[in-house]
């Protein structure tokens, strides 16, 4: 393989947000390497699927290792992969606790080290974290604690990792979304899950796909929080 190919990582990749990033890479000419946990081999040969839990100690690492196996190098990476658990604080149980703190952070963790290791090689790269906007607009309709508690840490983390590597090379920016339109959300909810967002609708997969393919064509900006969320994070 030409290690001149440029290579992204998507993780939580099988359907919806994921399955469209995986989409628009391939587009803008990366080699990329798409995990979930029960994601199946693409009949795209520029595309090598990784299946496994992120949030399973290991799994990052195999996904970057990958990466380097098939196509030399790993230029961005895309944390895409999350849970949501919306509950009255005090009744989340520790299982909840795992399930959540396992896939947002541990599952960050892991995966962003291997993968900065990696970006370091070849001279710079580009995390994407993919964040809520629950994290700076709390909504007495959505109590989620465990999404605050995890996505906060995360958008704190990606504005740290923005400042140490931006003399190495590396960019770091999160994007905070309102209800996009996914598998999640059954049709039935959207009348509803729309009055949540100031312009009226909820988010689409292309909205978000835009966001982050401008990140990846924005070489100044880094430490950036970009809100897709309909304007839920200036007011309601």
């Amino acid at each position: 393989m030409d290690n001149t190919q440029k290579v992204a990582i998507v993780t939580g990749a099988s359907q919806g947000i994921g399955e469209g990033l995986v989409t628009a890479y391939r587009k803008l000419g990366y080699a990329v390497v798409a995990n979930s946990r029960s994601i199946g081999r693409s009949g795209d040969p520029m595309v090598v699927t990784v299946p496994g839990d992120i949030a399973a100690p290991g799994t990052g690492t195999r996904i970057v290792e990958a990466a380097l196996a098939e196509f030399g190098r790993v230029d961005t990476l895309v944390n895409n992969a999350g849970v949501f658990v919306a509950k009255p604080f005090t009744e989340y149980t520790d299982e909840d606790f795992d399930l959540v703190t396992g896939v947002n952070l541990r599952g960050f963790f892991e995966v962003t080290q291997q993968a900065i290791k990696a970006m370091l090689e070849f001279g710079g790269g580009h995390l994407v974290n993919i964040s809520t906007a629950l994290v700076d607009h709390a909504n007495t309709a959505v109590p989620s604690v465990l999404a605050s508690l995890t996505k906060g840490g995360l958008n704190a983390a990606s504005k740290s990792l923005a400042i140490e590597y931006a003399g190495r090379g590396i960019r770091s920016n999160t994007v905070a979304l309102g209800i996009i339109q996914t598998p999640m959300h059954a049709p039935e909810t959207h009348a509803a899950l729309a009055t949540l967002h100031p312009v009226g609708r909820i988010g689409a997969i292309a909205d978000v796909v835009d966001a982050v393919t401008y990140l990846e064509n924005a070489p100044f900006v880094t430490g950036a929080l970009l809100h897709v969320d309909g304007g839920q994070s200036a007011g309601h």
